[in-house]
């Protein structure tokens, strides 16, 4: 298990305020330390910590097709960027989709879409600044 969902509003309200964040052309990344790392390095089987992550997409990018197309490049470079390099443990992470993300809907005749790659790039930036990545 490399990391875990983040579900509940409260916890992303504190992560959004507590301003820590990196905004590229794609993505936004907001960060904080999670304070029940020490709790949940307990109850996970393999007795380390992990990371809590969410990933929001707003009614702002388009239709359902559009929100779940980007939570879900988001989502494969994410773990493309844990499998090649390990991150910092132990974290609140909210990865934010912007509406560049989407602007190459499929549905446009002429524009394509951004790629996982363009996706990745962004977040290997912003955890590079937010002090994720060794």
């Amino acid at each position: 298990m490399k990391y875990k969902a983040l579900c509940e509003n409260h916890l992303f309200s504190k992560v959004y305020a507590a301003n820590n964040r990196h905004t590229a052309k794609t993505v936004s990344v907001f960060v904080l330390a999670d304070k029940h790392a020490a709790r949940l390095r307990k109850a996970n089987p393999e007795k380390e910590k992990i990371n809590r992550v969410g990933i929001v997409a707003s009614k702002k990018l388009g239709g359902a097709v559009q929100r779940n197309r980007a939570r879900r490049v988001i989502r494969r470079a994410f773990f493309e960027i844990e499998r090649d390099t390990p991150l910092a443990k132990g974290k609140l992470i909210v990865i934010t989709a912007r509406e560049h993300l989407v602007s190459g809907s499929c549905l446009q005749k002429g524009v394509t879409p951004v790629k996982t790659q363009q996706v990745r790039h962004d977040l290997e930036k912003a955890f590079g600044r937010l002090g994720l990545l060794p």
